[in-house]
């Protein structure tokens, strides 16, 4: 295949933005911050995140109509924008429903509208059998913002008051995101396949069309258990390592927890392209199972070490496998709010594993209950897995058996 360097800086520019949205993962320190100053309760400082997760999984669907209708570029900009000026705005109020609108409504509104438009316009430019790779490359900026947000954070906090942190990080998003999203388009002609096998063409299904079939539902399922269990782990796994080792081992295992999920999603997308999407799945997702089953009773830094990197290489396979699925399936030209709806699971995930993990854990003293629930839920979803086909693939074999 010739040089397609126009594609290219797509997917390094949507990488790049998504660096920026790594926001969210620093909040953890801004809110250990918030209490100290403000004398909160836990609860009371995760209420903007809350919001900005939810805001985020939302503004993914109405993010993907618009980059589908005027073009990712004008998309990515506004989010780019909203990012920013939620952050800035954010250094001027020192209330919860203040942090909230800013940093919940606008910043989470920007993170939504931006990370659903890098991926598809990265995914049009490139053939079909480069699904996984390319948008396990743009997503990977996503997981990678974890190795500069928190340690960012950190020298910011050591060094200014949490307010004039939030203003930096504000000023660092404009800068980062706005001349990216001028890179973010899409091709004149969508990639086709370079494969010498003859496939049946693909059909493009609209958002109606998508939600009467059952590969939608499998998909969505399938995305919320991975979902659930991750962010479970995600959520809890720094207190869980400092009791058991201390700090030292924390701060390291988060570092390369962090580098686990980014490299799964090019590797996750590589491999799905070879041996199937749901097939793929089923495996991680046994293992992920494996891991969170045991993941309480393990007492040595190799064993939670290897149990966490497993966990994380899984959640964030979900991330370029689910977008490359939706894809194969419906089809590319509406894949801006496909996958926007399909993106709900992870943010149902994300509500519901967190808040079952924190309930089950105030009321056993123990994480052991909620990561044997979210165990099962994942076994359940690698059988669907591994009784997943494409849509596509399965209308041919329809069409092939009616007709012959």
């Amino acid at each position: 295949m010739k040089s397609n360097s126009k594609g290219w800086t797509v997917v390094l520019a949507g990488a790049g933005i998504n660096l920026a949205f790594g926001i969210l993962y620093a909040w953890s320190i801004f809110g250990s911050q918030l209490q100290k100053t403000f004398g909160w309760s836990k609860t009371e400082a995760s209420i903007p995140y809350t919001i900005a997760i939810i805001m985020f999984t939302v503004m993914m669907i109405p993010a993907g109509r618009l980059q589908d209708r005027i073009g990712p570029r004008w998309v990515v900009t506004i989010g780019g924008v909203l990012i920013g000026l939620g952050c800035i705005l954010a250094s001027f109020t020192d209330s919860i429903l203040g942090l909230s609108l800013t940093f919940g409504v606008l910043a989470g509104s920007g993170i939504g509208l931006g990370y659903a438009s890098t991926t598809p316009p990265a995914l049009k430019w490139f053939p079909p059998e480069k699904k996984g790779l390319i948008s396990g490359i743009v997503v990977g900026g996503f997981g990678l913002a974890t190795l500069y947000i928190v340690p960012l954070t950190t020298f910011l906090l050591s060094r200014y008051d949490v307010f004039n942190s939030f203003r930096i990080l504000g000023i660092i998003f404009l800068f980062m995101t706005i001349p990216l999203a001028q890179l973010i388009k899409n091709p004149d002609k969508p990639a086709v396949s370079m494969s010498k096998v003859k496939k049946a063409p693909v059909e493009d299904l609209s958002v109606k069309d998508m939600l009467k079939t059952k590969q939608f539902y499998m998909l969505w399922f399938m995305f919320f258990a991975g979902a659930t269990g991750g962010l479970m782990t995600i959520g809890s796994l720094k207190t869980l390592v400092l009791q058991n080792l201390g700090e030292s081992a924390a701060l390291q295992l988060v570092a390369f927890a962090a580098i686990a999920n980014a490299v799964g999603r090019p590797a996750a997308g590589v491999i799905s392209e070879k041996f199937g999407r749901g097939k793929t799945m089923t495996v991680l997702y046994i293992l992920q199972a494996i891991a969170l089953y045991f993941f309480n009773s393990l007492n040595t830094f190799t064993a939670i070490f290897a149990a966490a990197l497993m966990i994380y290489f899984a959640y964030g396979s979900m991330l370029s496998v689910y977008p490359s699925a939706c894809a194969d399936s419906f089809g590319t030209k509406n894949l801006g709010l496909n996958y926007g709806i399909l993106f709900s699971a992870w943010g149902a995930g994300g509500v519901f594993g967190p808040i079952l993990g924190g309930r089950i854990a105030d009321a056993t003293g123990s994480y052991q209950m909620a990561f044997t629930v979210s165990a099962a839920i994942l076994l359940v979803a690698a059988v669907v897995g591994y009784k997943y086909k494409s849509y596509q693939n399965v209308r041919h074999s329809y069409a092939v058996t009616r007709n012959g």
